[in-house]
C-alpha cells in the first residue's frame, strides 16, 4: 500500500494554525503507567484463589494472598482505590479494610488497559490481560466485518465463542470439583458477556443486593472448596450520571458499605471475601476545554474512518494508507493530554498485556489514545448518550487504574 499524504486527507483551505507547533513535547508512549499483569491486575486475582484451591493449570500470580478454601469476590462497579479513600464518612467500613487490600499490605491492584466494565469482567473471569481474551474497550473494530463492536452490549451480535474461545476460570474450577457460582442481576444471566466471561457452575439471579449478599454467603458455604462471584452495579450508574461528586453518587457508596459489611458479617468457616472493582472515574467538565468533540473537530477526524473505545481510552481507525497521518495529527493536536500511540506501539510497551493474540491485534487501533489529563474526547453526534456522561474512566492515571482489593476472612 502507497503511504498517504497529508493532501490526500486535509482540505487545501485548512487554516494555517491547524499546523502550528502546538504542542512541542508529546507525551512519550512509555511513560504511561502500564497496569501489572501477572503480578498484580484484576485478570491476576481468580488464577490466584483457584492455585490455593487445588484447581490445576493455576499459579499463584498475586503472591500476597494467602489460600482459603471458600473464595468469594464481590465486584463493585466503578468504585476505585481513590474513591473508597477519599470518602472514609460514606464508606467508614469500607475504609477500616483498606490495611488488608493486597494481602495486607494496604495496596491496590490495577485494572487493566482499558479500564472499563466489558474488558475488567472479561480480565476477572477469564484470568487473561485483554490482549488475549479479545474484548480491548467498550468498542472495538471487528476485522472481520469493518464493524465498531459494542462489547458491553454485545451489537451487532457476534458468535460469543468465536470473539472470546478461552475457557473462563470458573469452568475450570467447577470441572475440577469446585463449588462454583455467579450472583448477579437476572438481567445478566443469559448475556453474551456473561457467557465468555463468567460462566461455570451456576448462576442466580437476585435482584436486590441484600438479597445478593445473603445467596452469595450461602452459596459459599455449600461447598468444602467454593468459588463465588458477586457484583453489583449502581455506584458505576449514579457516577456516569451525576458524577463521583454528586449526592447520589454518595448515597449508592453508603449503600453499598453496608452491603459489603451484610456479607462479610455471614462468612462461613475457612474462607475468605475480596471486595475488588472493575476500575475507577473521574467527573469532568462541561467546557471545550474538557471535552474535545470528535464529531465536530475536521482536523482529528481527516484520515479516520471509525472512531472505537470511550472517551478516555479511544481506538482509532485509519483510512488504509492514512495511519502514520493520522497518529501524526492526533499526537500533534492532543499529545501533551493522552499517550498516543501507533497499534504496534501500543503492543510493544504491554498496554494489552504481555502478548495480543493475532485474532485480537486487528481490534485494536491504528491509533491507542489514553488520556492523562482531565479530559475525553466525545462524539456528540455518534455516542450522544456517552457523551452526556459526567463521570468518566477507561485510561491508565492513578483515579482510573487502581482498584482496591480488600481482604475479610473468617
Amino acid at each position: 500500500m502507497v503511504q498517504s499524504t497529508h493532501s490526500d486527507f486535509w482540505p487545501d483551505d485548512a487554516p494555517a494554525s491547524a499546523w502550528g507547533n502546538r504542542h512541542p513535547a508529546p507525551l512519550a508512549v512509555e511513560s504511561a503507567p502500564v497496569p501489572e499483569y501477572g503480578r498484580g491486575s484484576l485478570a491476576d486475582l481468580l488464577p490466584t484463589l483457584a492455585a490455593g484451591q487445588g484447581v490445576p493449570g493455576f499459579d499463584a500470580r498475586i503472591p500476597e494472598l494467602t489460600p482459603a478454601d471458600r473464595n468469594c469476590v464481590f465486584l463493585i462497579d466503578g468504585l476505585g482505590w481513590e474513591q473508597i479513600r477519599t470518602h472514609p464518612d460514606e464508606a467508614p467500613y469500607l475504609n477500616s479494610l483498606l490495611v488488608t487490600s493486597r494481602g495486607g499490605t494496604g495496596r491496590p491492584i490495577t485494572a487493566g488497559f482499558p479500564a472499563t466494565t466489558a474488558t475488567s469482567l472479561a480480565s476477572v473471569g477469564t484470568g487473561l490481560a485483554p490482549g488475549s481474551h479479545g474484548l480491548p474497550g467498550y468498542t472495538a473494530r471487528n476485522p472481520e466485518t469493518g464493524e465498531l463492536m459494542n462489547q458491553l452490549r454485545w451489537k451487532p451480535w457476534t458468535p460469543p465463542q468465536v470473539w472470546q474461545p478461552y475457557p473462563t476460570v470458573f469452568r475450570l474450577a467447577d470441572e475440577a470439583g469446585v463449588h462454583t457460582a455467579q450472583v448477579s442481576s437476572p438481567t445478566f444471566a443469559q448475556t453474551p458477556l456473561t457467557k465468555v466471561a463468567l460462566s461455570g457452575g451456576t448462576f442466580h439471579g437476585r435482584l436486590s443486593g441484600e438479597e445478593r449478599m445473603d445467596l452469595a454467603a450461602s452459596q459459599l458455604a455449600a461447598g468444602d472448596r467454593s468459588l463465588v462471584y458477586t457484583y453489583y452495579s449502581e455506584v458505576d450508574g449514579k457516577g456516569h450520571r451525576f458524577g463521583v461528586d454528586s449526592d447520589a453518587w454518595r448515597g449508592q457508596l453508603m449503600y453499598v458499605d453496608r452491603l459489603v459489611q451484610r456479607l462479610a458479617e455471614q462468612l462461613p468457616p475457612r474462607a475468605a471475601l475480596y471486595v475488588t472493582a472493575d476500575h475507577g472515574m473521574i467527573d469532568i467538565p462541561f467546557d471545550e476545554e474538557s471535552r474535545i468533540d470528535f464529531d465536530e473537530d475536521w482536523e482529528l477526524g481527516a484520515g479516520v474512518a471509525l472512531l472505537g473505545g470511550e472517551g478516555r481510552a479511544r481506538h482509532v481507525y485509519a483510512v488504509p494508507g492514512a495511519e502514520r497521518d493520522v497518529l501524526a495529527v492526533w499526537r500533534e493536536v492532543l499529545g501533551d493530554r493522552f499517550w498516543i500511540a501507533g497499534r504496534d506501539e501500543a503492543v510493544a510497551a504491554g498496554w494489552f498485556g504481555e502478548r495480543v493474540d493475532d485474532r485480537v491485534y486487528g481490534r485494536i487501533g491504528d491509533v491507542v489514545a489514553a488520556a492523562c489529563d482531565d479530559v475525553v474526547i466525545t462524539a456528540s453526534v455518534n455516542e450522544p448518550h456517552e457523551s452526556a456522561m459526567v463521570g468518566m474512566h477507561g485510561s491508565m492515571t492513578p483515579v482510573e487504574q487502581l482498584v482496591p482489593l480488600l481482604e475479610v476472612r473468617s
